[in-house]
């Protein structure tokens, strides 16, 4: 199995704050990847994602892209310019080599679990249909949701995922964790990815608060809320071929690192 491990944004270290900057930081880490983080709005120009897909192909650093915070495929007011949103980010993330675009699906709001589906999967299809006449190689990433307002539990994401070519389940194991309130069946969750066909997965973890309505805040790796060594075994003994596993935590590089050395305690050589 492939693992790899990365930050969700630029290193807390990285001298230089730009995005081919925190890509360069990465690989002297010694970790694999990075996400780009639009979560207020696709502010990046092309000239600087085709300077970041530079750095990635000259260090290796896989990219992935997470689309602003600003979406709700669920609202019918609202699902235009969500679209936009993950379409512009889509097609950034191609000029960067990114393969995967993360993105919340949206709120269920006034609509019942199957008029939301709906909605999603519809929104989906339009999005994978711009995809596929522009040539972009990338694949919309589907997160699980943390809260239970919102659209995006395991069941719902792969059955999107199942029906669209374009679409890849991203696993969010904080988020998964708070949904099951601390109840985190792992090797359940890993089984539902795989027999629906996906080996080569996208994943978040950190830590998490949580209440009875889902996830409060991330927390650092410590509080073991999920346990990363618990879900690092469970990982290495499934049938994955390759997972890229990109930190949230506050810190987010210190605990990237310490994911990586419990992968290497764990017998896995990177």
């Amino acid at each position: 199995m492939k693992i790899l491990i990365g930050t969700a944004g630029i290193p807390g270290s990285s001298a230089e704050r730009s995005t081919p900057g925190g890509i360069r930081r990465v690989k002297e880490l010694g970790l694999h990847s990075m996400e780009v983080e639009f979560v207020r709005g696709v502010s990046m120009g092309t000239e600087l994602a085709e300077e970041a897909g530079k750095a990635s192909g000259e260090t290796g650093v896989k990219l992935s892209v997470h689309a602003p915070y600003y979406i709700n495929l669920c609202n019918p007011e609202k699902v235009k310019d969500s679209q936009k949103r993950i379409i512009d980010s889509c097609h950034r993330g191609h000029l960067m080599g990114a393969e995967v675009i993360v993105f919340h699906p949206g709120y269920y709001g006034k609509l019942s679990k199957e008029e939301a589906f709906e909605m999603v999967e519809n929104a989906c299809k339009e999005m994978a249909e711009v995809i596929g006449e522009n040539g972009w190689d990338v694949k919309l990433g589907l997160e699980t949701t943390g809260k239970v307002s919102q659209f995006g539990t395991i069941d719902e994401i792969l059955g999107i995922c199942k029906g669209n070519k374009h679409c890849l389940p991203v696993l969010d194991w904080a988020h998964l964790f708070a949904i099951y309130q601390g109840n985190l069946d792992s090797r359940d969750v890993l089984s539902k990815v795989i027999s629906a066909g996906f080996t080569r997965i996208h994943a978040h973890f950190s830590n998490i608060e949580f209440t009875e309505k889902g996830e409060r805040r991330h927390l650092t790796l410590e509080h073991k809320q999920p346990d990363f060594e618990k879900v690092a075994k469970t990982l290495l003994e499934s049938e994955l071929d390759e997972i890229n596993i990109i930190c949230e935590s506050p810190d987010t590089e210190g605990d990237a690192l310490f994911m990586k050395k419990v992968m290497q305690k764990l017998g896995h050589k990177f």
